[in-house]
């Protein structure tokens, strides 16, 4: 155990589940393999999108909040999230969203790649990076906005074992690349410090829909979780105790910028309780919920999943 192997998942909040499920389903080509609820708050959705198996490193969830505000990016907060894609995959993708009439911006170049970015009916700013050097069918990256990213770059490079892969200045502020060793999906972490406003005050984030709740990196198994829980206690951070998350086993931690980072195990993965094929149909409930299915299914919002 010397480095993270990526990232397991992003998880966002969202107003309207329908139009997350038709964005995320249509537009972004994505499986929705999970639909569940908020272990938490079970009066909430939990949907989670990605690959035909949901591998780690290609998976989107959200918790739709019908009532919720729009949410706001700013320090402290993880603010956009990028697919890869191939180059030959990257051409494909914008022309299909050009033949879909899709608002993006771009192609742009970063690190000497292209990247391309759209919103997603919450606003939550979704790209897709173009890549040569890593998989091409998952996440590539998630951005971190932070006031001082120093601090975040030493926990990411000393303690999880990434490596610095070069920083630029561009329109949207300074940004250092980072990423795991190895050629993982999603191994791709940038801080980015943003321009201070002219009054000089920091950018103040604001959680809501369109906004990122946390960022969850991958342990292999139990074991690996293990040691990365005692690492990180080591280095100073307070993580919580192991939580079953039924589909994967969590710890939780803030990295000092103020973003919430989980570590997530790859096992059971989301074929514990449904088989591939039919995964993201039927509504799944934990055990603890299950005697409360009616109750449940009242009160949840419409969504209809059908293609």
């Amino acid at each position: 155990m010397t480095a993270i192997a990526g990232l397991h998942h992003v998880t966002a909040l969202c107003a309207d589940p329908q139009a997350n499920f038709d964005f995320y389903t249509g537009r972004m080509g994505q499986r929705l393999v999970k639909r569940t609820v908020n272990f938490d708050a079970p009066d909430v959705h939990h949907l989670y999108y990605g690959d035909r198996t949901g591998a780690p490193g290609t998976v989107m969830t959200f918790f739709p909040f019908p009532d919720a505000a729009p949410g706001r990016a700013g320090d402290g907060m993880a603010r956009a999230v990028a697919y890869a894609a191939s180059p030959a995959g990257f051409d494909a993708a914008m022309d299909r969203l050009a033949r879909g009439a899709a608002d993006f911006d771009g192609p742009a170049e970063r690190f000497g790649r292209r990247v391309l970015a759209l919103s997603d009916p919450d606003g939550l700013t979704v790209e897709i990076a173009e890549t040569t050097d890593g998989p091409c069918d998952g996440l590539h990256s998630v951005t971190l906005q932070l006031a001082d990213p120093a601090p975040t770059a030493r926990l990411l490079i000393d303690v999880m074992g990434f490596v610095e892969h070069g920083a630029e200045t561009g329109a949207d502020g300074e940004r250092l690349r980072l990423r795991a060793p190895g050629d993982a999906r999603g191994g791709v972490v940038d801080l980015l410090r943003v321009p201070r406003p002219a009054s000089g005050r920091p950018a103040i984030g604001r959680s809501g829909a369109g906004a990122i709740h946390h960022v969850a990196f991958r342990a292999r198994d139990a074991a690996e979780q293990r040691g990365w829980r005692e690492r990180l206690r080591a280095a100073g951070f307070d993580v919580t105790p192991v939580t079953d998350r039924r589909y994967f086993n969590a710890i939780y931690f803030r990295e000092p910028g103020g973003v919430l980072f989980e570590i997530a195990t790859d096992q059971p993965g989301f074929t514990i309780d449904e088989p591939v094929e039919t995964l993201g149909q039927a509504l799944k409930l934990p055990p603890v919920h299950a005697p409360q299915r009616a109750r449940i299914e009242r009160v949840l919002p419409p969504l209809d999943t059908k293609p």
